[in-house]
């Protein structure tokens, strides 16, 4: 529109745009401390009404500005990478964290572990070959040997309470998928729908982004954005939100909906919107770091637990019935424990100290200790097994924390990135509402300027003097 009441209309499209640019500042200032607020920028555009046609000329110069977008200050591309490494970070802190307990309970170097406790046992046997005869030294055998099967048994609780919180987290975890799953899919229709009626749909999508993230962080996920800007997720190559549809995540086996352990291996399987059921694996994420713990970490360690428990029993038993007790007769097992559970079933056999086999001769000569001389030895190869393993699992959490400084290093990094491009920044704000405030003034004095030119001309020309 060309003209002075035509300039009228383009100052009007200043004040109105620039009051939209010192809202939308307004609003990121507001959410600067939002978690997953990614901040908004204003697009301006254009307007020009002119219309081109033959024999006609447009003698104006634009028509003003208008809104043309309120953009969402996000890269797909650093999204897919953040959620990628972030579920890489999750499963490493749950694995890291689990280890740090664990590590803790076995308590080695320590007064009151398992090395100590062999170490004390050995020593009994050897006071024994000594002192053959004395009831102390025979009550001290039995002690030693009742403190290391409990100090055994303490670490196979420990171990044993540990997959039993961790069997509870992962179907408290895989419930906290399958719903944010479903909030996902909900989102996606509604942010459609807004966005075809030319609803401000950002507040949603920064909802929705963190869901994928929440769902990268759980399972490992991939979020992929379709031409309609609705987002699909997958779980290890299977669909669980296809557009407004979603799928559920379940443990097949391994782990009753109680927490408790049926017997079989964890697997997990997919049901996709459509309703198929699909075995899945390699899932990443806090739900890969707990599968990796209770399938192959805490499983490892007890196995080692009860081949030491195994090797000490048998030596021992083995060397006990080869010599004689106190009254002349061939030594009995010493040790008893449950071949499928050997470590949190190791028990004394014997309760008379008298029974202890302490003598390499027979008939009368009950007072000789060769046969306990003999039998401080045979924990040695027990006690190479448990320095192997306890040195081997602190090799194993050196390495884990090792990976997460690593991939801590890396997904800070990332979230910095993401952060410089869309965390809120207070300065860059506060320059951008000055600018906002300032053009305002300016289309605000422009359209004083248009008003008294405009008095001039309809209250001024023409008037003639008396």
């Amino acid at each position: 529109m060309v003209g002075s009441f035509g300039s009228l209309n383009t100052a009007l499209t200043a004040l109105r745009y620039q009051q939209s640019a010192l809202d939308v500042a307004n609003n990121n200032i507001a959410n600067s401390t939002t978690t997953g607020y990614a901040r908004r920028t204003i697009v301006g555009a254009s307007q020009s009404t002119s219309q081109v046609a033959m024999w006609s000329r447009y003698t104006g110069y634009g028509d003003g500005v208008a809104v043309s977008d309120v953009r969402r200050m996000v890269d797909p591309l650093l999204d897919a990478r953040m959620r990628r490494e972030h579920a890489s970070l999750a499963s490493l802190q749950t694995q890291a964290t689990v280890l740090a307990r664990v590590e803790s309970g076995i308590g080695e170097p320590g007064e009151n572990g398992v090395a100590a406790a062999l170490d004390t046992f050995t020593q009994s046997w050897q006071d024994l070959a000594t002192n053959p005869g004395g009831d102390a030294a025979r009550y001290q055998v039995l002690g030693a040997a009742s403190s290391l099967a409990q100090a055994l048994k303490a670490q196979v609780g420990n171990i044993s309470g540990e997959e039993a919180d961790q069997r509870l987290r992962l179907v408290s975890v895989v419930d906290q998928v399958n719903s944010a799953a479903k909030d996902l899919a909900a989102l996606n229709h509604t942010i459609l729908t807004g966005s075809q009626n030319g609803t401000d749909v950002a507040v949603l999508e920064d909802q929705r982004d963190q869901l994928a993230l929440q769902l990268a962080d759980l399972t490992g996920a991939v979020t992929s954005v379709r031409a309609d800007g609705q987002y699909d997720v997958s779980v290890g190559g299977v669909s669980l939100v296809s557009g407004r549809q979603a799928g559920s995540l379940a443990i097949a086996s391994g782990v009753n909906p109680d927490g408790s352990a049926d017997g079989a291996a964890i697997t997990f399987a997919v049901t996709d919107p459509g309703g198929t059921t699909t075995a899945v694996s390699g899932l990443s994420g806090s739900v890969g770091g707990i599968n990796q713990l209770l399938s192959t970490t805490l499983p490892n360690y007890r196995a080692g637990l009860d081949a030491v428990a195994t090797s000490l029993a048998d030596a021992i038993n083995t060397q006990h019935a080869l010599g004689f007790d106190q009254a002349g007769t061939a030594g009995g097992a010493f040790f008893t424990y449950d071949p499928t559970n050997p470590a949190a079933s190791l028990a004394v056999a014997i309760t008379d100290p008298s029974l202890v086999a302490a003598a390499s001769i027979g008939g009368s000569a009950t007072l000789d200790g060769g046969n306990a001389d003999v039998l401080s030895d045979a924990t040695a190869a027990a006690t190479e097994a448990y320095q192997r393993l306890v040195n081997g699992f602190g090799t194993h959490v050196a390495a884990t924390n090792r990976q997460l400084a690593n991939q801590e290093a890396l997904t800070g990094s990332l979230d910095t990135a993401w952060e410089s491009q869309a965390g809120v920044n207070l300065d860059e704000e506060t320059v951008n509402m000055l600018t906002a405030q300032r053009a305002y003034e300016a289309a605000a004095r422009l359209m004083t300027t248009l008003d008294e030119v405009l008095d001039t001309l309809i209250n001024r020309t023409g008037v003639v003097g008396r």
